[in-house]
């Protein structure tokens, strides 16, 4: 064991110089102590001697590194000082090498350093010199000659230097002298020297003293006794055939491996000439045994090279006289390839930032093995494809570094497995696996699933209605990963967006902020910034496209025929006219869109219902016989306009038409409708009596029109019999003759008819800007004059497309009609 331990000192300290000429020990210290020191004793001032501050062994956490061996010394980080772990015995922890010393290392991290610490073990003389045996006996017989030698037992003391074995002592020296020998490889044998011829007669046993003595302070000594008993007749002590026998064991041998044999003769005969052969007990006599009479030398234990390579084992040979002889037997125990590589540890970290540099150190390791040769040489590998290296820094250690650049999104966590191999045949191998984790840097921006967003949301929504969620992914990790949406602040139509919709910082889900509706904004852009919770933050933009869908929730507008609370309007009807006459055309839009503005018109009521019919898409009214004189004057149709909507809307108009030939006929049936309707309204005396002036003055009027109306016709029917070229006559245009319409535009309504009334035909044309002529029932038979507004159309007669985009409600379109007592009894533009 003694030999073991200075083997590993010495590769310890080999170890030292090692490291020191490559320049990886940053420091070195040592210290000397006499063994047998209390625990707890003080070692020295590490931190002092180093350089080092107390706060610097905090901040590296200081940790010893002893390798394999006992920890007899402790660090205290927060004095910096080195202390007694445990009991130190120079005798047990190095035998009798000298000088006996403890190797160890102090690592600090953040940065790593290693120091290398020596602590050498000074010895005190706390053993006295022993003997194997209390009691030695010999034989000697009479005839001895002066001179005979006779070899003593030597005594063991286990201290060294001055403290051990100094000399001996024999009491009484009458007959014997006390003589040491000291052999070449530096043991001392004593023996006992006949300096007076043996009387049996006189002295048949005699009894001796024999004192060992140290050279410590205080001297300590160890005695035994030793009995003689005086024979006949043995004066030839045997002799070995050789002082020193050299012989090899392979460790791990079977017990009774044979080591060698030893050879002693003897030249006296019988009984006086009988060798025996023992070896002396020792600490390695359990390993091996020698055969009293044949002197062959076999094993009979387990060795191992690892823990001590070489055995000295001191033969004595002894004849039945008692005359004996000494020889030394030293077997070297030759290495075989029996341990693998033990990996220890150093320092490790267990989690590394994203953004290392290359070649960072991860973990430090010292690899051993206890082989030799060959079979003590290691290679590390590390597994493949991860990106780290191993490194191999001084002899037997190693440093695991990053290798490249390291990505946590790509792989948060390694398992590295270091794999040594010795270069022993067969080669023995051992591995670790180390977790190492890797720590988020917030290096990813958030990334929306989809490079646009388009959403849909029906007009008359709800405030605060849910409409649409925007999702944004981080592939970092914790807070670099929580992501939060914010609204750019942008304006749609001058307004702000966030007066139209919100976003939720969280959740990303858009909401609406108002109610939209279609007809004033159908479709808008705003941008949403998804940035995540980094410091410094990254974020990312996405464009969300809002559209607006239409909802049924405008019913039609009627625009011709205006429906006026004051005056009665009349289509005329000649009774000549053939089946399909185009009476009138009802004029209707919806400001919705799609099917919610497709209109189809329906006639709901007729004063004869067989004699008109309604376009179902144009709403063109005409006829579907042809009419007769016993058609009554005044035909009064309700049209329903109805829209496409699920569920629909409608609204209701009244066509007034006159089937009439003349103008006469005409105003006396709607006169006398009037004055129907009224009395029928309960109209007080006043009233009554204010419209009879009225009348009067209107009545003034009418006669001067029908004089008119009546000089045309009679020119138009001179210039159809004179066979001149026929002149299309183009009556006033209409336009909003009260001025509280909603339209912003005026559109006219042109009737062109032909000189014999027969067919005639409806268009819509350009907006007018002649002057209206109007008369109606509050007024004083003054003819007022209204300016039409801004026409919407480029050409007069250009077909009109009524759309909700180019006509609004403010519109309104009503005919110039000629008014006789208050009643527009035609409409011809």
């Amino acid at each position: 064991f003694k030999d073991m331990v200075a083997g590993m000192m010495g590769w310890q300290v080999l170890l030292f110089f090692s490291m020191l000429s490559l320049g990886v020990v940053h420091g070195q210290v040592s210290y000397s102590i006499p063994e047998e020191l209390k625990k707890g004793s003080l070692i020295g001032n590490i931190a002092q001697d180093l350089g080092l501050g107390v706060d610097r062994l905090r901040s590296g956490k200081a940790h010893i590194y002893t390798g394999n061996t006992d920890e007899y010394i402790e660090l205290k980080r927060d004095r910096g000082v080195l202390l007694i772990k445990d009991r130190i015995d120079r005798e047990a922890l190095c035998g009798q090498t000298m000088p006996c010393a403890l190797h160890f290392q102090m690592i600090l991290e953040n940065p790593m350093e290693f120091f290398t610490v020596t602590v050498e073990i000074t010895d005190i003389n706390d053993n006295p010199p022993t003997f194997e045996r209390s009691e030695m006996k010999f034989e000697i017989p009479e005839s001895a000659l002066t001179g005979a030698r006779f070899v003593l037992e030597k005594a063991i003391d286990d201290d060294v230097g001055v403290n051990g074995l100094s000399s001996y002592a024999l009491k009484p020296s009458d007959n014997f002298a006390l003589k040491t020998i000291s052999r070449s490889d530096g043991t001392k044998h004593v023996e006992m020297v006949l300096q007076k011829p043996l009387d049996r007669e006189n002295h048949e046993h005699i009894s001796l003293i024999l004192t060992a003595l140290d050279g410590g302070e205080p001297q300590l000594s160890g005695t035994m006794q030793i009995v003689i008993t005086v024979l006949d007749a043995n004066d030839n002590p045997p002799i070995c055939s050789k002082p020193e026998y050299k012989a090899s064991v392979a460790e791990n041998a079977p017990v009774g491996t044979i080591i060698t044999t030893v050879r002693a003769t003897d030249k006296d005969k019988g009984n006086n000439g009988k060798v025996t052969y023992t070896v002396s007990k020792s600490g390695v006599a359990s390993l091996f045994t020698i055969d009293a009479n044949s002197g062959l030398l076999t094993l009979t234990g387990n060795v191992d090279y690892e823990k001590r390579r070489l055995y000295e084992l001191d033969v004595q040979v002894s004849d039945q006289g008692g005359l004996s002889d000494a020889c030394k037997v030293i077997v070297d125990v030759t290495d075989m390839n029996d341990n693998p590589p033990s990996i220890n540890i150093m320092s490790n970290s267990n989690t590394v930032s994203e953004n290392v540099k290359p070649g960072t150190v991860v973990t430090m390791l010292n690899i051993q093995d206890p082989d030799s040769n060959d079979n003590g040489r290691v290679m590390c590998v590390i597994n493949e494809n991860i990106p780290f290296a191993i490194k191999s820094t001084t002899n037997n250690f190693f440093s695991v570094v990053t290798d490249s650049d390291l990505d946590r999104e790509r792989a948060s966590e390694y398992n590295i497995t270091v794999t040594c191999s010795d270069e022993g045949v067969p080669s023995l191998s051992s591995s670790v696996t180390l977790t190492l984790q890797i720590s988020d840097v917030n290096d990813n921006a958030p990334v929306f699933e989809r490079s646009s967003y388009e959403a849909y949301i029906v007009e008359n929504n709800t405030p605060g209605l849910s409409i649409f969620t925007v999702k944004a992914r981080d592939a970092d990790w914790n807070q670099n990963a929580r992501v939060s949406y914010i609204l750019e602040d942008s304006s749609v139509n001058g307004v702000p967006v966030f007066s139209y919709v919100s976003v939720s910082a969280d959740s990303g889900v858009i909401h609406a902020v108002r109610s939209f509706d279609y007809e004033q904004i159908k479709d808008f852009q705003f941008r949403v910034k998804a940035q995540d919770g980094g410091s410094p933050p990254l974020s990312s933009n996405v464009t969300v496209k809002m559209v607006i869908q239409d909802q049924n929730d405008n019913p039609p507008q009627v625009l011709y025929p205006v429906q006026t609370g004051g005056s009665v309007v009349a289509e005329m009807v000649p009774r000549a006219a053939d089946v399909g006459y185009l009476v009138t055309k009802v004029v209707a839009v919806d400001v919705d869109s799609g099917q919610n503005a497709w209109l189809s018109y329906k006639l709901q009521k007729a004063t004869d219902r067989a004699l008109f019919e309604v376009g179902l898409q144009n709403g063109e009214i005409r006829t579907i016989r042809q009419v007769n004189d016993k058609d009554a004057v005044k035909q009064r149709l309700t049209v329903i306009v109805e829209d496409n909507g699920q569920p629909s809307r409608s609204a209701a108009v009244i066509v007034n038409v006159a089937v009439a030939d003349s103008f006469p006929e005409v105003l006396s049936e709607f006169t006398d409708f009037t004055h129907d309707k009224e009395y029928n309204d309960n109209l007080t005396f006043y009233l009554v009596l204010a419209l009879a002036v009225v009348s009067f003055l209107f009545i003034t009027c009418v006669v001067v029109i029908i004089s008119v109306k009546i000089y045309r016709w009679r020119q138009s029917r001179t210039l159809f019999h004179s066979n001149l070229p026929v002149i299309p006559y183009y009556p006033p245009r209409y336009s909003d003759t009260l001025g509280t319409g909603t339209l912003q535009h005026v559109y006219n309504y042109e009737v062109c008819r032909t000189t014999d009334s027969r067919k005639s035909d409806c268009k819509f044309g350009g907006a007018g800007s002649q002057n209206v002529l109007i008369m109606d029932p509050s007024s004083t038979g003054t003819m007022q004059r209204i300016q039409s507004e801004k026409s919407i159309l480029d050409e007069p007669d250009s077909p009109l497309e009524v759309t909700p985009q180019a006509v609004s409600f403010r519109e309104v379109w009503m005919l110039n009609c000629q008014t006789i007592h208050g009643l527009r009894v035609f409409c011809l533009n």
